[in-house]
């Protein structure tokens, strides 16, 4: 990799779709091939490469990468000394946090962490969970699982800690949460040198802006409409906004333009009390960023 250039780490794996699509939000244009580790992308400035979220952080820490993608719970798991520059609350499947989660067959008499002692626990955060359970004077052996870790219980562990986004896959094995480990979101991280570099600090700072921004806009759209000034008062009462809306006047006299961000699960709600309230000429267009 290019020590001249921005070395960003973008993480391979359940990840890896949704941080593109959110890179393309957020208006950078990556081109993944299955053939090669280096993705492109439209910045000459930044240089890719796709690694392991586990793995992710440890080579931040070494400076073999400047910055780059990966969970709050792999950075805890390896306790990497690096930088957080952004929290960026996205997953696999929506932009919410992640749990890690105690989990155990239906029909286990398990009920709360002090009934594992003695006990086997399966997960691929082992570090994590083994200081969880010290913490709460809990002595189990917790083993290290390669991957299917929602099989393992009951006939290869009496417990898994595992990953949950929407808790589907634990309740298709007749898993039962016991207690959330750890909760998790997407981070940004940089090495600390990296950060203090002018150019390369420079870069991280804006790349963490303009997806901080995507993030926001998510679920949002913008509504644009006309409005008499006398009923001015009327169609704000109707609209909940992001900020204060933006009010400018028009060309014709006595009219006033209305410009804001509502939720667009409101919209099909609002647009006919905003018509009740004689708004006119009612656009709505979606968002890409909203930096806030």
């Amino acid at each position: 990799m290019n020590p001249a250039k921005l070395r960003l780490g973008i993480p391979k794996g359940s990840l890896q779709e949704a941080t593109v699509q959110l890179f393309r939000r957020a208006g950078y244009n990556l081109q993944i091939s299955s053939r090669s580790y280096y993705p492109g992308i439209d910045d000459p400035e930044i240089e890719c490469m796709l690694i392991r979220a586990q793995e992710m952080a440890r080579y931040v820490q070494d400076g073999v990468l400047d910055a780059g993608l990966t969970g709050r719970d792999w950075v805890l798991e390896n306790q990497a000394k690096v930088s957080v520059v952004e929290d960026l609350i996205y997953a696999k499947q929506s932009f919410t946090k992640v749990r890690w989660v105690l989990a155990v067959p239906e029909a286990s008499p398990v009920r709360r962490v002090a009934d594992l002692e003695g006990k086997v626990i399966a997960t691929e955060l082992v570090e994590v969970t083994r200081r969880y359970l010290a913490a709460r004077g809990v002595n189990a052996r917790v083993e290290f699982s390669w991957g299917a870790t929602e099989v393992k219980a009951p006939d290869l562990a009496d417990a898994i800690v595992e990953v949950t986004e929407t808790g589907s896959s634990l309740r298709a094995n007749r898993l039962r949460i016991v207690e959330t480990v750890l909760e998790s979101n997407t981070q940004l991280i940089a090495h600390p040198a990296t950060l203090a570099d002018g150019f390369k600090g420079g870069k991280i700072s804006s790349l963490a802006l303009l997806l901080r921004a995507a993030i926001a806009a998510d679920g949002n759209v913008g509504l644009m409409l006309n409005v008499a000034r006398a009923n001015l008062e009327q169609v704000l009462a109707v609209l909940p906004a992001l900020q204060r809306p933006t009010i400018a006047p028009l060309s014709a006299p006595g009219w006033v333009a209305v410009n804001t961000v509502i939720e667009e699960r409101l919209v099909r709600e609002l647009l006919p009390r905003l018509k009740a309230a004689r708004a006119q000429g009612i656009v709505e267009y979606p968002l890409n960023k909203i930096v806030l």
